[in-house]
């Protein structure tokens, strides 16, 4: 469905083409697909996953469908990793719909996080751009457009495609879920780790302070953005870090990394 030349200035003509196909497909399960293909017209990328976020409930993943499409590291992102993501958390803190880099959404020192190097960087990209919008009071459709070493990173006149036919793409995604929203729903997981897993995490082994602190870390802030995050020192912020691995019994982020999906876990078994 794609090639590998660079998406230039599309043309009114094409654009209204495209949105027209797009329009005549928001009642029918092959909306995605065809959303892709309208996409690519717009903006390279290597990948492409369509993800709904609701709170107190897992992501569900709407495209691709087909598990033989599904790497097992989307899995595990799907599952108990996307509590660290920055597109999660970037949406849980209430950011306006739109088109977003993801090097715009992320914390300063994400790429030195366990959760990027175990998990996200699996994924193998170089960019990856993000078309947020909401459906309901609480639901999220985030589509994640991914581009891999070989193409680099997203041009400014890809950008501006997208941020061109955001409107249409933001109002047809939405007919899309109220036309489609039940055929998803029921394939919902009905729970899964809650928004407070972060907050519980080292409950009792931890201060509320240093349980704050440790779920930054985590999603990729740096002691001086914890710091400025907090309104502390960054001094102050190592002293805690130090504290954190002392009573916890670990000196690597890794470690924490492990013991946080074991809470995960411990979380799901709750609710089975």
């Amino acid at each position: 469905m794609q090639t590998n030349t660079l998406r230039g200035q599309l043309g009114l003509s094409e654009i209204m083409k495209d949105l027209a196909t797009l329009t005549c497909h928001v009642r029918v399960p092959s909306f995605p697909s065809v959303l892709e293909g309208v996409l690519s017209n717009l903006c390279y990328f290597d990948t492409i996953i369509v993800v709904t976020y609701k709170k107190a409930l897992k992501p569900l993943l709407i495209y691709p469908s087909d598990p033989a499409e599904q790497s097992q590291t989307l899995r595990t992102y799907l599952n108990q990793a996307y509590l660290l993501d920055p597109v999660f958390n970037s949406i849980q803190q209430g950011i306006a719909p739109g088109i977003y880099r993801l090097v715009d959404m992320a914390p300063d020192s994400f790429e030195e996080t366990e959760y990027y190097q175990s998990c996200y960087q699996k994924f193998d990209l170089v960019d990856e751009i993000n078309i947020l919008v909401d459906l309901d009071k609480n639901t999220t459709c985030a589509v994640s457009l991914g581009r891999k070493k070989t193409i680099g990173s997203v041009r400014r006149t890809e950008l501006n495609n997208l941020k061109t036919v955001f409107p249409m793409l933001e109002a047809l995604i939405g007919q899309f879920w109220m036309a489609q929203a039940g055929e998803f729903i029921e394939r919902a997981p009905s729970t899964g780790p809650l928004k407070h897993a972060l907050k519980t995490f080292a409950q009792g082994v931890l201060t509320t302070r240093e349980q704050e602190i440790l779920g930054l870390l985590l999603k990729g802030h740096s002691s001086k953005s914890i710091a400025n995050e907090l309104g502390i020192s960054a001094g102050t912020v190592k002293v805690h870090r130090k504290n954190i691995h002392a009573r916890l019994d670990t000196s690597t982020q890794s470690e924490i990394f492990t013991l946080f999906l074991s809470h995960l876990d411990a979380l799901d078994r709750e609710v089975v």
